[in-house]
Formats: C-alpha cells, structure tokens, sequence
C-alpha cells in the first residue's frame, strides 16, 4: 500500500509543479487526502471483549490461558428468596480462586452470573415485585463489594416464553425485566457491569426484551447464538451457525441485524460462540444429514470432538460455505454433529471486530483444551487484526 502511494505522490508531481501558486495549492490538498485515506486504509478493527463462562472444576482453572479473557463469568449463582446467592462453601472458593487471578491479569474483569438453563425457576414470580427486584438489587452489589467482582451478568432462560420446563413465565417479564435493570442500574451506578445472556432465536428477539431500554441501560448483551438447533428440535441443522441459509434462519447474523433494527447500539451486542457439539440421530441420510427429521442424541466438549468424529468412526467433515459452519456425518449411523471449529471460530471473530460489536463470548471454558484450543483462536485473530 505505501509503494502505491509513493507512485501516486510522484506522478502529482510531474502533473503539478510546485513552484506555481495555483497548481501548489491543489497539489497539497491532493495529498492531505491521499494521506487521509492512507490512514484509513492503515488503520485496524477496533478491540473486542473476550467473555468466557466457567462452569467447571476449580484446579482446572490455572491450566486455561485465562489471561486471554477480557471477562471470566462464574456459572451459577441462583436466587434464595429475593436475594442472589453463592449456593454453597465450594461455590464462594471457586469465586474466590477466579478474583484471585486478577492479581496475574490485572485487565481481566470477573462477573457474577444468576440462573443459566434450569437455574431461573423464581426468576419471574420475584422480579414481578417492587420489593423482590429491589432487594435483589441491593443483595447483588453485597455480594460483589464482598467478593471484589466486577458486575453481573443476568442468564434469565426465558422472560416472557416458555424455556426451562416447569419454570413459570408470564407476559409481564418483559416490561419487569426493564425494571429489574433499572433498579440494578441504580444500585451498581457506573462501577459494576450489567450483561445479560440473550436469546439468539426470533422468538426471543420478539417477546422478551424491551430493547431500546434494556439497550441503554446495560454494558453487554450476550446472544447465545448457540443452541440454535438444540435438544426440543425436531429437524436437524447447524446449533451455532454465523449466517442464515434457505432452510435455517436462525443464525448469529440474523440475531445481530434483528437486534441492531430493533434500536440496540452494535457495540454492545457480543456474540456466542459453542466450546461443545451437538449429535443428532436422523431417520434419513439426505443432505449429509442437514435439514433432516431428527431427534437430539449427545453432546460433547470441544476438548474431545475429534476423537469423536474420526474417519474411523464412520465421520466424513463438511464445511457449509453458506452457513460459515462445520459439520460432520456418519451415514451408517445416521448421525449427525454440528459444533464450533478453528475456523468457524475465526470467521466469528472477525465478524465481530469488522462489524464493530461489542466482541465474543463463549459457553463454557471447561469445554476447551488447555492449550491449542478455541480461545487461543480467538486471541490469535484479535490480535491480528488489532495490534
């Protein structure tokens, strides 16, 4: 690029002597706005966040480059009565050991998470009251001013529809919701984060949040743009695809345009990406198993996907150029798995700095591998295309 413009620099030149005043003046001019857009073309993506949930054993966490993370999640703290809670003994060492690793990583915020899939069930019944949203709030911040973290992050799964079965939603949590975080907002003022975990399916997007006013008043929004195709499906498909295809909506993409429509600012919106599989058994063996009448069979962490899917299995690998995502299939066993790799993990990443969000969060650490793993992809590509 600067040879280029070296080239165009003398050219002008030639065309404009300097030593007359007219032709000086356009001559100068030219060149500021070469250099302007020299600076533009040299300029790199702005930096994105690195959020990763843990859920998993204590002593593991010294052997995950943790100093990757901008953000590390506890997963989970629940509700007891109206306030939010470390549940045990064990749960307030693990917080502990994850604060404690801000002394090596002084950049690395750590946040507390409230709920996760199975762990909301009086979310809505407390955060329909006056009195239960405030004493959460004011219990929030205890906790945080005792364990010295950084925020909260709130994984309600789902305000307003229907998620974890058995688990009471009515219409009203949208607007609660909004007023959870407002009372939240109030008692944290600006030296706590407030994130929430988001629905990355339409259904989601359309009934639960108040978007505009949950947009202002919270730090991150964390799409599970996972799950996509998930353990109620029926048909098969791609679990965490970056882009839409004719046959499946539901993708990262979709959950970002919809979103940054309804009125959300990109730059805090964080995309999720899958640290695990999902293993479909499918009744036909169209379409390398896409797409396919299916019924949810296993999951597995990335930490152990390839032994899975082993050509000495019976697994051939396939990467769906529409849907930026991989996959694989074993036509004998009629199985089909759909996962996050290197490469789609890549993609994801430099979708996220190109389009300028807020960054990429992942579920779960554990899932990786302690080294070689997807979050050293993500480190490696922001730091490509930032530093």
């Amino acid at each position: 690029m600067q040879i280029f413009f070296k080239h165009i620099y003398l050219l002008l030149f030639k065309i404009c002597h300097p030593g007359q005043l007219v032709m000086k003046k356009y001559f100068l001019s030219v060149v500021a706005s070469l250099l302007l857009i020299q600076g533009l073309f040299a300029q790199k993506n702005k930096d994105i966040s690195v959020l990763g949930y843990f859920a998993g054993r204590t002593t593991a966490l010294d052997s995950f480059p943790v100093g990757k993370l901008t953000h590390l999640i506890y997963s989970f703290c629940h509700l007891k009565g109206n306030r939010l809670s470390v549940d045990n003994a064990y749960d307030s060492l693990q917080v502990k050991k994850m604060v404690s690793m801000k002394e090596k990583y002084p950049h690395l915020k750590v946040i507390l998470s409230l709920g996760g899939w199975g762990g909301c069930k009086d979310c809505s019944p407390v955060f329909a009251t006056k009195e239960g949203r405030k004493e959460f709030a004011q219990s929030a911040k205890e906790l945080m001013e005792y364990f010295q973290t950084d925020g909260i992050d709130l994984d309600w799964e789902y305000p307003a529809i229907s998620g974890f079965p058995g688990h009471v939603f009515t219409p009203g949590d949208k607007k609660n919701f909004t007023s959870l975080l407002k009372v939240l907002r109030r008692e944290l003022g600006k030296k706590y984060e407030i994130s929430f975990a988001a629905g990355g399916f339409d259904q989601y997007i359309d009934s639960s949040i108040e978007w505009k006013k949950a947009g202002r008043l919270v730090d991150k929004i964390n799409i599970m743009s996972y799950d996509l195709v998930n353990g109620f499906s029926t048909v098969s498909g791609h679990h965490t695809p970056l882009y839409s295809t004719p046959e499946q909506k539901q993708s990262t993409d979709n959950a970002v345009k919809r979103l940054i429509a309804e009125g959300v600012p990109p730059g805090k919106l964080i995309i999720g990406a899958a640290f695990y599989s999902r293993f479909f058994l499918l009744s036909e063996t169209n379409n390398n198993g896409l797409y396919d009448p299916a019924r949810f069979d296993h999951g597995v962490s990335y930490s152990r996907l390839y032994d899975s899917i082993t050509e000495a299995n019976g697994f051939m690998k396939y990467w769906d150029i529409v849907a930026e995502a991989p996959y694989a299939f074993n036509v004998e066993r009629k199985m089909l798995a759909t996962y996050d790799d290197s490469v789609s993990i890549s993609v994801k990443t430099r979708y996220a700095m190109e389009h300028k969000l807020g960054g990429i969060m992942f579920w779960q650490l554990m899932d990786d591998r302690f080294s070689g793993g997807l979050l050293d992809v993500i480190d490696r590509v922001r730091k490509e295309n930032y530093e």
